[in-house]
């Protein structure tokens, strides 16, 4: 091993960004770099895969050069990315072969009741862990093979690839077509006791297994770099909330943590055996380290969080900046009895709805737009206890604490009320960006930058902590009331 930094790439859902860190774990440089979303027609989403390719370059660049180091000082560069985001792309010329299918895109939905009609969900859940739904990435690919001329024949003949985000990076960066356990679990296509593609579940979507990526482990050295980054090992893949459970040093069965960014993520740790989730949560794989045993989780995935403060920004032009929804919500004592349900795909856990649609609800003469933006942030929170609830009716161990992270921990107003409607104490950990972290944290490890995953949990630090301040009767009646906006946003979409 050489060098004294470790950077990782995020490729995220509305940006990409390199950070280099040091040996303590500490930010050494930032580069970012938004890219375009494509929404061709209602609830669907697309990305364009070269842009994002070029942007990754370029903060790669951008963050070697604000660091004042070169790749020969990088002991390892480590991946985390948007998940379930579906790429296919031409195996001689590395060209996609159309926009990749963002994870929020809800096209899949009439594939989704043929396979439950000809397989059945629960035989789904399962071997993958998932429910039937249009958030993972297997029905997105069956729905490319389906509609774009000739794809089909050409994936019988080897003549193409898919993978999602972190499988086109590397292929980008290495020349090497692979996964990770973390990634191909969200799949539908993956079984989560052996780790390898399900041959049954491939046929049942029409997927040749030839044009998939091998799943490898979340932190071992893939290849090493070409172009920028030439030499640099290659040497961890984690999807992007994964990264963030690894990156919150949440390595004991029991502890989880919650990402707010784009959307919202909570992830607990449930150790070597996957626990399979009577309340609407997913099972997943958390992390794999070498060839130890894979870690397990259980998820609750919010689809809207972040992207709500976004399209109060550019959708209705009520803030100029994302950061500004702090004091616009701060400008009114309460929510003015408006409530925010963000179904904009659908709802995700606990509910698995496709069919919802966002509302707001509560509607008077007297909501004034600080009413909405305080609606807004809410959202987030409630969303949140409604997976923290459903977890801990799966677990053994109610939630005692929330380690969160991501860009949203930055509105204090969003984190107190967040202690307040979960009645725990809310922590952010010094470095706020944990999914960067966790992929930075599995490829040192990977190349004995950092010995064990003892000396990463010592890294860990506290930022700020929130405790619960809101009385009981308060929350309780608030909860209600989401609860009944919730129903109303239910059961929008018709079949046909």
């Amino acid at each position: 091993m050489t060098g004294h930094h470790v950077a990782a790439i995020d490729q995220g859902t509305t940006s990409s960004r390199c950070i280099v860190f040091d040996a303590d774990g500490g930010v050494v440089s930032v580069a970012q770099r938004e890219h375009r979303q494509i929404f061709p027609r209602p609830g669907w989403v697309e990305h364009d895969a070269a842009e994002i390719w070029a942007a990754v370059q370029a903060v790669v660049g951008e963050a070697l050069a604000a660091a004042s180091i070169e790749p020969a000082q990088l002991a390892a560069v480590g991946i985390t990315n948007q998940r379930e985001t579906t790429v296919v792309w031409d195996r001689a010329t590395g060209e996609p072969v159309g926009n990749a299918i963002v994870w929020q895109d809800t096209r899949t939905t009439g594939l989704l009741r043929e396979l439950d009609r000809d397989l059945g969900e629960q035989r789904f859940r399962r071997t993958t862990g998932l429910p039937l739904a249009t958030y993972f990435a297997g029905p997105k690919l069956q729905w490319m093979l389906a509609t774009v001329d000739g794809l089909r024949a050409r994936a019988e003949r080897g003549e193409v690839l898919f993978g999602t985000m972190d499988s086109w990076l590397i292929w980008n960066l290495t020349g090497r077509h692979v996964t990770d356990v973390t990634n191909a679990s969200r799949t539908l296509l993956m079984d989560l006791g052996t780790l390898d593609w399900d041959p049954e579940l491939l046929a049942a979507m029409g997927i040749p297994a030839a044009m998939l990526p091998e799943i490898r482990s979340s932190a071992e050295v893939y290849g090493p770099a070409r172009g920028a980054l030439s030499g640099v090992p290659v040497a961890s893949a984690l999807g992007d909330q994964q990264a963030a459970l690894f990156g919150q040093t949440c390595f004991q069965p029991g502890e989880a943590k919650c990402t707010y960014g784009t959307g919202s993520f909570l992830l607990m740790n449930t150790g070597a055996t996957p626990v399979t989730s009577e309340h609407g949560l997913l099972t997943t794989v958390g992390y794999r380290i070498g060839d130890q045993p894979p870690a397990y989780a259980l998820e609750g995935a919010i689809a809207v969080t972040g992207s709500l403060v976004q399209w109060l920004r550019d959708n209705l032009g009520l803030i100029a900046t994302a950061a500004e929804v702090e004091e616009l919500a701060r400008t009114v004592d309460d929510n003015g009895g408006c409530y925010f349900v963000p179904a904009f795909s659908g709802l995700f856990a606990p509910h698995w709805r496709g069919d919802a649609r966002g509302v707001i609800a509560g509607l008077t003469g007297y909501i004034t737009k600080g009413h909405l933006a305080r609606a807004a942030l809410e959202a987030s929170a409630w969303q949140t206890r409604e997976v923290v609830d459903a977890m801990n009716a799966d677990s053994d161990v109610a939630l005692r604490r929330l380690r969160v992270d991501g860009g949203m921990t930055a509105n204090e107003l969003l984190m107190q009320f967040l202690a307040d409607v979960l009645d725990v104490p809310v922590v952010r950990p010094t470095v706020a960006e944990t999914t960067c972290l966790g992929a930075a944290y599995a490829a040192g490890l990977a190349v004995g930058f950092w010995p064990d995953q003892q000396t990463l949990r010592a890294k860990w630090r506290s930022d700020a902590q929130w405790q619960p301040a809101m009385e009981p009767a308060h929350r309780d009646r608030e909860l209600r009331q989401w609860r009944k906006a919730v129903q109303r946003s239910l059961d929008w979409v018709d079949e046909d």
